[in-house]
């Protein structure tokens, strides 16, 4: 089959469509781009719907003229090959070990905690209201593969709904320190750097606590990251993974 050559193309089309959230929300599907990217979802058992790659690349896939290609490619310097899957999403937030994220509306910080919670074994990640798209391009990408890897759950906002002790970092004077490992199943929720938690939210959860710091604030990604390491802290950072399953 020769190439695509033209930007114009229906499926090509169906590509930049998929780059806006209103596109992922009505197909259900999302593009992941770059061979790192594509590898991890084949590793993890993710089959494309579509599979796209430059021409005379060798790669698998419909070929596409490269500057064709880099037409609809959402990164900077263009790719080589990318992929349309199919949004997968758990009937509901999973331990022993969940990350529940509130108001993440940057897609880079959704994304690196996908990285982190896969890294530290957390169960699942739940997004409450006002977070980014995980399935978004600069998530997809951030998550370095991680959105193939760990359980996605969409939340309300219900503290009642979310497994395990429910632990929301709060960086009030207040608030305790967070000291781990935990020891029991937990949800860890993390709010925006500069409005953090809601009040009602916080009063909700069965404890508060705080990552002590010099400065203000921390990002919301590097809090994330350090609650998963003092949570997990001299575990096995496959347990609550498996014990998940």
């Amino acid at each position: 089959m020769p190439p695509i050559t033209s930007p114009h193309n229906e499926r090509l089309k169906e590509l930049r469509r998929l780059a806006r959230k209103r596109g992922r929300d009505e197909s259900g599907r999302f593009v992941a781009e770059g061979e790192d990217l594509l590898a991890a979802a084949d590793e993890a058992g993710w089959r494309p719907v579509e599979r796209y790659c430059a021409a005379g690349s060798g790669l698998p896939g419909t070929e596409v003229e490269a500057d064709v290609l880099a037409h609809v490619s959402q990164l900077g310097s263009g790719t080589r090959a990318l992929a349309v899957y199919e949004q997968r999403w758990a009937d509901a937030p999973a331990g022993p070990l969940c990350v529940y994220l509130h108001g993440i509306a940057d897609p880079g910080n959704v994304g690196t905690v996908l990285r982190s919670a896969l890294a530290f074994g957390a169960a699942s990640v739940a997004l409450g209201p006002g977070c980014a798209d995980p399935f978004g391009p600069k998530a997809v990408r951030a998550s370095m593969g991680a959105v193939f890897q760990v359980p996605l759950a969409r939340a309300s906002g219900d503290v009642a709904a979310l497994p395990g002790t429910t632990i929301a970092l709060d960086a009030h004077a207040g608030s305790g320190p967070l000291h781990g490992p935990l020891g029991e199943p937990a949800t860890l929720l993390i709010g925006a750097e500069r409005a953090g938690l809601p009040e009602a939210l916080l009063e909700a959860c069965d404890r508060t606590a705080r990552i002590p710091i010099r400065s203000e604030s921390l990002n919301a990604a590097m809090a994330a990251t350090i609650a998963l390491y003092e949570a997990t802290r001299g575990e096995d950072a496959g347990d609550h993974r498996m014990s998940a399953a």
